[in-house]
């Protein structure tokens, strides 16, 4: 093979490795520079960030100003005691909310996807997290209240609500992953359980207590 043959072969084959070099060089560096998009995404569009001046506006503020009565999707309604589980300082005492089998079996559902990992599904917190962490014996462990002790059973209902939504002691907050009537539908389903377990013939109707003696 002449020599001028091979010296062009040979600065090809070099010439090819130059673009490998390139991405590898790009894949295992640094740079301020935004990387080459050949295909516009979403992620690099044109955008503003928060509090970047905006020239389209007088006041050059590129967050704008909710409109006057604006409401969040899905806060219409505006009662306290449905939102908070308490009106001024005093705790919700009655349920804001229709209490039906429906709302109980909903409570009951919502209760065994996010209450009952801790609490169990009877509510002495005796669940399969509980039972896991005073197995490992790690000396931080701070086990989840029985919902039967008595002063559980004796918090209104507007007490138990803030707790679910609130958060009590080492218990964190489930307002973002419960919504507001599926809160109130827990508490009604934890009203049935304390009551299962601390109920009497009493509380029975007339005639099932006759059938009871």
């Amino acid at each position: 093979m002449p020599r001028r043959v091979a010296a062009i072969l040979v600065t090809l084959f070099v010439l090819s490795l130059v673009p490998f070099a390139c991405i590898f060089r790009a894949r295992a560096t640094l740079s301020p520079n935004p990387r080459i998009h050949m295909i516009q995404g979403m992620d690099n569009q044109p955008r503003y960030k928060g509090q970047m001046v905006n020239p389209a506006f007088a006041d050059t503020r590129s967050d704008r100003p909710w409109p006057a009565g604006t409401i969040a999707r899905g806060k219409l309604d505006d009662d306290p005691g449905l939102l908070t589980g308490h009106v001024g300082d005093a705790w919700v005492a009655t349920f804001p909310v229709r209490v039906d089998l429906a709302t109980l079996a909903r409570g009951r559902e919502r209760f065994g996807i996010y209450c009952a990992p801790c609490h169990g599904l009877s509510g002495y917190g005796d669940g399969t997290v509980a039972r896991r962490a005073e197995r490992l014996a790690e000396g931080t462990w701070v086990p989840p209240s029985s919902l039967h002790d008595e002063a559980i059973r004796m918090r209104p209902v507007g007490h138990v609500f803030n707790t679910i939504t609130s958060g009590i002691r080492t218990m964190p907050s489930y307002a973002a992953q419960i919504d507001v009537r599926d809160r109130w539908a827990i508490v009604a389903y934890v009203r049935a359980l304390q009551r299962s377990q601390h109920g009497s013939p009493h509380d029975l109707p007339p005639e099932q207590q006759v059938l009871l003696r």
